[in-house]
């Protein structure tokens, strides 16, 4: 049995059983992290990366969409990491999924070069000093750029996606001319972009992007995701993206 931590609950995803243990203290994941990992496409026995994986919602949401040979969830808070690896105990999930707590910054030191055909990344918004911190570190460090850099994270990716590998992430769109100019900086072309808005008469506030390592350059924009309809309920393509995960167990993520 799991044991449970001060301030800890078990969330059910209600998506081929798996559950999530999650606290009040740091994030809990958000609808961002459900439309990444639907938006990630991988081959069978592909290895995989989530680079700042927190509470590993996204190696266990994948690991019911995706036939991944492995998934690695890196993460460098010590305390965030302890409570993914026991989310992977819980769903038993260890053969498929591996907690690292390490920098990202390391990921080429640990990995190497051309290792993995995947990587997601779900990373701060916020630049260090774009917006005030919370003062609580675990969410400041999920929010914002403290430990790491947008170019720093996109850099890694570079060196350890194989050739023709994929960087998937979700950003906002106010930094989405850094994106561009850093994945093409790091040779990595961006293929798919995807804006999402909270409903048809709002501006988007989110984007979803894959970039292939080496693909000649060819952007594709997809037609925006809505949120929300007129009368403040879920989209029917936000339901059928949800396809059984819980919608009340999560935080929307500002």
């Amino acid at each position: 049995m799991i044991e449970l931590k001060d301030n800890e609950t078990i969330d059910d995803l209600q998506l081929n059983g798996l559950k999530i243990i999650q606290t009040n203290d740091s994030f809990k994941f958000g609808i961002d992290a459900v439309l990444l990992s639907h938006f990630v496409k991988a081959k069978k026995n592909a290895k995989v990366i989530d680079f700042g994986t927190g509470t590993a919602i996204l190696p266990i949401l994948l690991s019911a969409k995706i036939r991944a040979e492995k998934i690695y969830g890196i993460e460098i808070q010590d305390k965030m990491a302890e409570m993914a690896g026991r989310s992977v105990i819980m769903n038993q999930l260890e053969k498929k999924i591996e907690i690292l707590n390490i920098d990202i910054k390391d990921a080429f030191k640990h990995f190497g070069y051309d290792f993995a055909d995947v990587i997601t990344c779900n990373p701060p918004y916020f630049i260090a000093n774009g917006a005030i911190r919370n003062p609580n570190d675990a969410k400041a460090i999920s929010r914002h750029e403290v430990l790491i850099t947008l170019e720093e994270i996109i850099e890694q990716a570079s060196k350890v996606l194989k050739h023709n590998g994929n960087l998937y992430m979700i950003h906002r769109p106010n930094r989405l001319v850094d994106v561009v100019y850093f994945l093409k900086k790091y040779q990595l072309e961006p293929k798919e972009i995807q804006f999402i808005c909270p409903n048809i008469n709002k501006e988007p506030n989110l984007f979803l992007v894959r970039a292939n390592k080496g693909g000649r350059a060819e952007l594709k924009f997809h037609k925006p995701l809505y949120v929300y309809d007129i009368k403040g309920d879920y989209t029917e393509e936000i339901y059928n993206i949800y396809n059984g995960v819980k919608m009340d167990v999560f935080d929307k993520r500002g």
